[in-house]
């Protein structure tokens, strides 16, 4: 017996919105007993300036959850302790690596009721932290703000709204392919492909939105600025977290713990494209199975083992989506579908134009992380060299900024890795999301077009800085000399 196709209703998901609320965050939570919260999240970016936010935060008496009645409430909650969570931890000379009881006790009982980890997620940024300018009108660029930052910029607002804005654009692709996988179990050719059609266009209008992103996020100010309170405390040991983070409730029983922080790929809509269309990502590193002959595999070792980060992404999404794409994953058939029907070249031709789509769109934000991160990376250390050391700043930096801008790159220290804000480092596993979304291309002119091909052929994503060889390899060129990236993972926004 084939398994249900899941409801939205059952899984706090939008017909309308998505993955975004239904019910439009709150601005304020309503009972009066959570002020000290309000007015220290309503105060942030001059509390982070001022360095008072830690002893303001230390002093401030530990509220309960008890008050909290309703699910926008949850939410709100969780993101004002999110943010101050972590405007506590990298807001300082130095990161700090105990979370008072007045922010953990409260954080992680949020984090139990809304199946979160306690670490700022894209939830907690992005999707419960936007209100629209007129809430008569539909949210788009034009009409969305953010309810929180850290630094008070435009620059971070844009960043976060700009993922608010796919999602909107986005939601209406979800039921269109629910649709679609019932109209391939009814055997029904021509709505499967007109749902597919529809799929290809929308996804074309969010390749449009990604790239505003560079109107109003300037890249310095997100390196420098943004991005190290973004970081979470997995592989932070550079930036001064090497075991990670404790959430001190009281009890004095808490351990450390290391957490990613809020990356784009912690998006259910990016991720159920994937699902829907039957696109497979392999861990890091590791290539398709071919078959090969015993002597072929002689002398080769096992792969070297890599986490899977775009399934351990989804440990950061709210419960409620998280079951959602396990459930689509249980009756996702639609490349099955067009595989059996490959005669039927509008379908072929369909499947493939999604196909299509949702590279270019990952195209793009390859070409988004060199120029947000790799590049100002480099800028960072070519400008550190050039300083002497009384024109060296004496404020040191500190999380991803610190970590980043190391020569980390060079052979004395084994290439290390620039990490991206979930705490993973870059290029390779963009690209290889990338290469795997044209797998299942259907059509040959499809499968030429969207697997590897030479660097001058058509479809093939351009860096501007970086040369992106055939065989995988990525070089960077520029006033500090040459440099490969070796990275594994992640990206700006991780898609």
């Amino acid at each position: 017996m084939l398994a249900p196709i899941p409801r939205l209703e059952d899984y706090d998901i939008s017909s309308v919105n998505g993955f975004l609320p239904d019910e439009l965050p709150l601005e304020v939570l309503p009972d009066p007993y959570y002020s000290p919260w309000e007015g220290i999240i309503r105060n942030l970016q001059g509390l982070i300036l001022s360095r008072k936010l830690r002893s303001v935060i230390n002093g401030t008496k530990t509220l309960s959850t008890s008050h909290l009645s309703s699910e926008p409430e949850w939410r709100r909650a969780y993101s004002i302790l999110a943010f101050l969570s972590h405007a506590y931890i990298w807001g300082g000379d130095c990161p700090a690596e105990v979370v008072p009881p007045s922010i953990s006790a409260p954080f992680l009982s949020t984090c139990r009721h809304l199946d979160l980890p306690p670490v700022a997620t894209y939830a907690g940024v992005a999707l419960w932290n936007f209100k629209p300018l007129c809430e008569d009108e539909p949210i788009d660029l034009e009409n969305l703000s953010t309810l929180t930052t850290f630094t008070g910029s435009m620059d971070e607002s844009w960043f976060y709204l700009v993922s608010v804005a796919i999602e909107a654009q986005g939601a209406p692709i979800i039921s269109i392919m629910l649709d679609a996988i019932a109209a391939a179990r009814a055997n029904d050719s021509l709505h499967v492909t007109l749902c597919l059609q529809r799929f290809a266009e929308h996804l074309e209008d969010l390749s449009t939105i990604l790239v505003r992103m560079y109107s109003s996020c300037d890249p310095h100010v997100f390196y420098h600025r943004i991005r190290p309170f973004l970081a979470g405390s997995k592989n932070m040991a550079e930036a001064g977290l090497p075991e990670g983070v404790r959430f001190e409730d009281g009890t004095g029983t808490q351990p450390y713990v290391q957490f990613a922080g809020g990356s784009n790929a912690q998006s259910s809509l990016i991720q159920f494209f994937d699902i829907a269309l039957g696109i497979e990502h392999r861990p890091t590193g590791e290539r398709p199975r071919v078959e090969s002959s015993a002597s072929d595999s002689e002398g080769q070792g096992p792969p070297p083992p890599s986490q899977h980060f775009i399934k351990e992404m989804r440990k950061y999404m709210p419960g409620a989506h998280r079951r959602f794409l396990e459930d689509v994953s249980r009756v996702a058939n639609i490349r099955d579908y067009v595989e059996a029907h490959r005669r039927d070249k509008s379908l072929s031709t369909a499947f493939d134009a999604c196909l299509a789509m949702l590279r270019d769109f990952r195209d793009k934000h390859i070409q988004m992380v060199s120029r947000y991160i790799i590049v100002k990376s480099r800028e960072s250390r070519s400008h550190s060299r050039s300083l002497s050391p009384r024109e060296a700043p004496s404020q040191p930096s500190f999380g991803l900024a610190k970590a980043s801008s190391r020569k980390d790159h060079g052979p004395k220290n084994g290439g290390k890795k620039l990490k991206g804000t979930g705490g993973t480092a870059l290029i390779p596993f963009l690209k290889q999301a990338r290469d795997e979304t044209g797998d299942p291309a259907i059509g040959s002119w499809a499968r030429r077009l969207l697997t590897n091909a030479p660097p001058d052929a058509v479809g093939f994503a351009p860096l501007g800085g970086v040369n992106e060889h055939a065989n995988g390899k990525v070089e960077i060129v520029g006033l500090a000399g040459t440099w490969s990236v070796d990275d594994s993972e992640g990206g700006i926004c991780h898609w």
